[in-house]
């Protein structure tokens, strides 16, 4: 296999398709330019096409007309811009001594080759540790990545918390504000294993998105790279024809058991779609992510919102509300942030649990009936796959 000399012929659609997905986890900014390239590898099996900034790795396979293998690199996010902008057409692919040369249609591209020499070994992906249905993933990464931390600063916030127990999945992240928990079942390669990950909430979310939903291959996690399964080693994804693997962070997560409350003073159950629209629309007199004060009692909650310089408005939304001394409740939550915990329960409506007004609250989906009043005079948590836990605004006074 020559290296800086391929010629091959493939479908646009599946080149723009390889090279998009690659380009995505480039850097775009480097000391070392050649961490910007595509690696593309060209044999009779088919093209890879690879990229690695030495905290991500991605390849993807598919096939083509192979007439010349090799192996080359050009700039990933400029061949994805060209690839995806060149018309309907195959696409024939040469080089040409020191550049590559596209040709699609009647457009016809010449790219500068990038040097191979000072390129970093692509790490390989560890033992496959276990698999999970692409849905379940992407449902669970999407609904914890929203409260993960994106100070880097912290970096034991910017991550999401995987911790498995044999077939059982717990994904956490938290910014201090709030906190998001979910549980899934997945199919662990032993039923023994025990281990706590932390992988960045970025990474994992950028993943998680370019999954198809809607196929039927699993999603293999592979783990592995350091003596610790825990510590700075490598967290690898494969699904279909692609795989990735990201550093995972070497920082410890914080205890967050002790925050969840076991039992709440008072519980409402409220539509989501129409507390959505009543949020958006108070918050128009509101400064940017100001809070949104929620005013429960019995048959309804009252949103209000006011802005220093634009007025204030009020909405009222039925609300099923119940507390343990009958006793109305105010509390005030940052709407950003309970919007985005709100976009995060799958189900019709939303429970909120509450303590007191200056504690945290939380937001799950809605089991099948609220739970009845115990005997010590508070309402317990109900059993739940999914919980949002919510840090209130103190309200003046």
């Amino acid at each position: 296999m020559d290296d800086n000399r391929v010629s091959f012929r493939v479908h646009k659609d599946d080149l723009s398709n390889a090279v998009a997905w690659v380009a995505r986890s480039l850097p775009t900014k480097n000391t070392q330019p050649v961490l910007r390239a595509v690696v593309i590898t060209v044999d009779d099996a088919g093209l890879e096409f690879a990229g690695f900034d030495y905290e991500i790795s991605s390849r993807v396979r598919i096939g083509a007309e192979v007439d010349q293998p090799g192996r080359i690199a050009v700039a990933g996010k400029l061949l994805s811009d060209i690839v995806a902008n060149m018309p309907n057409k195959p696409v024939e692919v040469s080089t040409d001594g020191s550049k590559m040369l596209l040709q699609g249609g009647s457009a016809r591209f010449e790219l500068p080759l990038m040097p191979l020499d000072d390129y970093p070994q692509l790490p390989n992906l560890p033992e496959v540790t276990g698999t999970l249905s692409p849905a379940d993933f992407v449902g669970a990464v999407t609904q914890v990545a929203s409260a993960a931390g994106r100070d880097d600063t912290l970096p034991m916030l910017t991550g999401i918390h995987m911790e498995i127990d044999g077939s059982s999945m717990q994904l956490t992240a938290t910014d201090r504000f709030r906190l998001a928990l979910r549980t899934i079942s997945w199919q662990p390669r032993s039923e023994a294993i025990q281990a706590k990950l932390l992988v960045p909430a970025k990474t994992l979310l950028d993943n998680a998105r370019t999954l198809d939903t809607q196929i039927d291959n699993p999603v293999e996690i592979a783990v592995g790279g350091a003596d610790n399964i825990g510590g700075e080693g490598l967290f690898g994804l494969h699904s279909g024809n692609r795989e990735t693997t990201t550093r995972m962070l070497d920082a410890d997560f914080p205890n967050i058991q002790p925050l969840l409350p076991k039992s709440h003073t008072s519980m409402a159950s409220v539509t989501i779609a129409p507390l959505v629209e009543a949020i958006r629309r108070v918050s128009l007199v509101a400064d940017r992510n100001a809070q949104i004060r929620m005013h429960f009692n019995e048959g309804e909650v009252t949103l209000y919102a006011s802005g220093a310089d634009s007025g204030e408005a009020t909405e009222k939304v039925p609300a099923e509300y119940h507390s343990a001394a009958g006793e109305e409740l105010v509390i005030a939550f940052n709407s950003g942030y309970l919007k985005d915990g709100l976009a995060a329960i799958p189900t019709e409506k939303v429970v909120f649990g509450f303590t007191e007004s200056s504690r945290p609250a939380i937001m799950i989906p809605q089991p099948q009936q609220l739970p009845e009043l115990g005997a010590d005079g508070t309402f317990p948590t109900p059993e739940t796959d999914f919980t949002y836990l919510l840090m209130p605004v103190r309200l003046p006074g």
